[in-house]
């Protein structure tokens, strides 16, 4: 599978099938990325996913694009880093459950952001390798999926996940 980490819109990447929203518990229009999401795919974003709240942590759900040029979205619900107790093992779930949704559903490409390190506050470089990690092991749960496309807010996050998904990447040979 070809990761790429850019700068760059999670809400304007229309040549991914799916696009992945930090979720909050409630499914809700939030700040961050998820308030991004839900703004630009529209009101009914919000209605349709009333029903499904709450979202576990680590859990998992697939909804339309509506007006997003992205046919659908992947939610997922990492833990907050300081309020929880294992904050990585729910991070590592929720990124599990975003690649077999996306199995499940044949989804070949998906954007995604830096899961969990926005209103969550995991620290950038531990979130980078818990990501780099789960994507470096795509094939055995998503192996539909050929390309997943890391969507940062700017040149020093994209440098922390290249070193990260280097790191990952020479782990992953040795």
């Amino acid at each position: 599978m070809k990761i790429e980490i850019v700068v760059g819109n999670i809400v304007k990447q229309p040549d991914m099938e799916a696009v992945v929203n930090s979720a909050n518990a409630n499914l809700r229009l939030g700040s961050g990325v998820a308030g991004a999401i839900h703004m630009a795919a529209g009101p009914k974003l919000e209605e349709y996913c009333k029903p499904f709240a709450p979202l576990a942590l680590g859990a998992g759900l697939m909804t339309p694009g509506f007006k997003l040029a992205n046919p659908w979205i992947i939610h997922v619900r990492s833990a907050h880093y300081v309020n929880n107790d294992e904050p990585e093992k729910y991070l590592q779930m929720a990124l599990e459950s975003m690649l077999r949704l996306a199995n499940d559903n044949d989804i070949r490409s998906l954007a995604l952001p830096a899961i969990g390190t926005g209103m969550f506050k995991f620290p950038p470089l531990l979130a980078a390798r818990i990501i780099c990690q789960a994507l470096r092991r795509a094939d055995e749960l998503a192996p539909f999926l050929q390309t997943a496309r890391i969507c940062l807010t700017d040149v020093d996050m994209v440098q922390l996940f290249e070193s990260a998904n280097a790191e990952v990447q020479t782990s992953t040979v040795q």
